[in-house]
């Protein structure tokens, strides 16, 4: 008998996600699900319920493979107790130690890199039967494009579509082009067509994912290049509106500021990493372009689109950084306004350029210029959100909030919004007056129910 014919007589069996770091791999956990779906593994977020545990890891932060070890070692114990639990590691972290892993780590069970996501349902089989596997074969060529998993679940109101991975940038901070590869790009007609299916689905707003989404097609003569791979998804019937991450600087051009100011779909949000404030430690960072060069952009980006909410990315401490770097960094932020950043003290990744440039800032000094950063920046989000209070924004409604008594969506601009309303809402796009405006959402009333009061 066929196996797939011996799984139909079988119960379901439950698998506890942990996804860590990005939205790339926000957006991969979500292909494991649909991929192990189809072994008959559903999702559950109670890991005592579990079948399989599998942490989705990133290397990208300080001591990252450590933290994922300790995450494993508190699986012991629920392993003793449950001996037919399995357990596994994907992402960088997994690409980075391979066999390492299943070395240091008896009771894990099975390892798969970055490039091997289509492989997991055989991989979680042959670890049913037993076998302990660590499958990390590095793809850096263009085969890659065709190994890209779909996930073709239906439902959902938002959902990633990744458009390229990879990255040929190499900044000298950055471990992921020894992670993810070099940059290959999907074909248009593809990414078209797996969002006009999501569309049928009920899927409303799409985020378009890569490394470095600006430079999508530009290996591909016969592909369009970004700004063009927008406007065909800006004519997706059912999409009611999509927003991209993440935008290199240095590839980010006037084609796509064009965009913003002809493609209605396109929301009001640009998230656009500097890393820094200083042109000596942008050179030594190998970011490709000056401080003057990305604040233009900036001031374009409002020209084309003026209530675009800019969010970014800030690394402290980066070696070399001297006190007037660090104060050039904050005043960019202040010429910016950022509504979000998200900021990191450096912190070097075997292998990459800067490994091994010696740090002449202690921890205590990094640490010290980061909550300095993280409050001024906290203060100039909970300002932004407060004087919102008063307006009218359309919202995207995604779903019921944690606390179970209102619905929550977001703005276009990205702004998380709270109010009350009827779950049939859920999947429309409605009119929000703001009420209140805290550090990381705001609080609202529809406004039919505004205007009636």
């Amino acid at each position: 008998m066929k196996r797939a014919n011996l799984r139909e007589m079988i119960p379901v069996k439950y698998l506890y996600l942990q996804t860590m770091g990005c939205q790339m791999n926000v957006s991969d956990s979500e292909k494991i699900a649909a991929l192990l779906q189809r072994i008959g593994y559903e999702l559950t977020d109670d890991q005592r319920r579990a079948d399989l545990i599998l942490l989705n890891t990133c290397s990208v932060r300080a001591r990252a493979e450590e933290k994922v070890y300790a995450h494993l070692a508190n699986y012991v114990g629920m392993k003793r107790k449950k001996p037919g639990l399995l357990l596994g590691v994907g992402g960088c972290v997994a690409q980075q130690e391979g066999e390492r892993l299943l070395d240091r780590v008896p009771h894990l069970d099975l390892v798969f890199g970055t490039h091997n996501l289509h492989r997991l349902p055989q991989i979680v089989l042959a670890a049913e039967e037993g076998r302990r596997l660590a499958e990390v074969d590095f793809i850096d060529n263009d085969t890659r494009v065709n190994l890209f998993p779909v996930d073709d679940r239906p439902g959902g109101v938002t959902r990633f579509v990744t458009v390229m991975q990879g990255c040929d940038n190499y900044c000298s901070y950055c471990i992921v082009p020894y992670v993810r590869g070099r940059e290959v790009s999907r074909r248009a007609g593809e990414i078209v067509a797996e969002i006009r299916q999501m569309a049928e689905h009920g899927v409303r707003e799409i985020t378009l994912l890569g490394q470095n989404v600006n430079s999508y097609g530009a290996k591909s003569p016969d592909e369009p290049d970004f700004a063009g791979l927008l406007r065909m998804v800006s004519q997706i019937p059912g999409i009611e509106r999509f927003r991209f991450t993440t935008s290199h600087p240095k590839d980010f051009n006037r084609a796509l500021i064009q965009c913003f100011a002809e493609l209605p779909k396109l929301c009001s949000h640009m998230h656009l990493p500097a890393q820094s404030g200083s042109d000596a430690v942008l050179a030594g960072m190998n970011r490709g372009y000056t401080r003057e060069h990305y604040l233009s952009m900036v001031t374009e980006l409002k020209q084309a689109r003026p209530d675009i909410a800019i969010t970014g990315d800030m690394i402290v401490g980066f070696p070399g950084e001297t006190a007037e770097d660090f104060a050039q960094t904050l005043s960019l932020m202040d010429e910016v306004g950022y509504a979000d950043l998200f900021s990191f003290m450096y912190s070097p990744r075997p292998g990459t350029l800067a490994a091994g440039l010696s740090e002449e800032l202690s921890y205590e000094e990094k640490r010290e210029r980061l909550e300095l950063l993280q409050d001024i920046q906290r203060k100039g989000t909970r300002r932004q959100n407060e004087a919102l209070v008063g307006t009218i924004d359309e919202v995207l409604v995604e779903g019921v909030s944690k606390r179970g008594d209102q619905l929550y969506g977001r703005t276009s601009g990205n702004r998380v919004v709270n109010f009350a309303g009827d779950p049939a809402l859920i999947g429309t796009m409605v009119d929000v007056c703001m009420t209140k405006g805290y550090q990381n959402s705001l609080l609202g009333t529809l406004a039919v129910d505004s205007e009636a009061a």
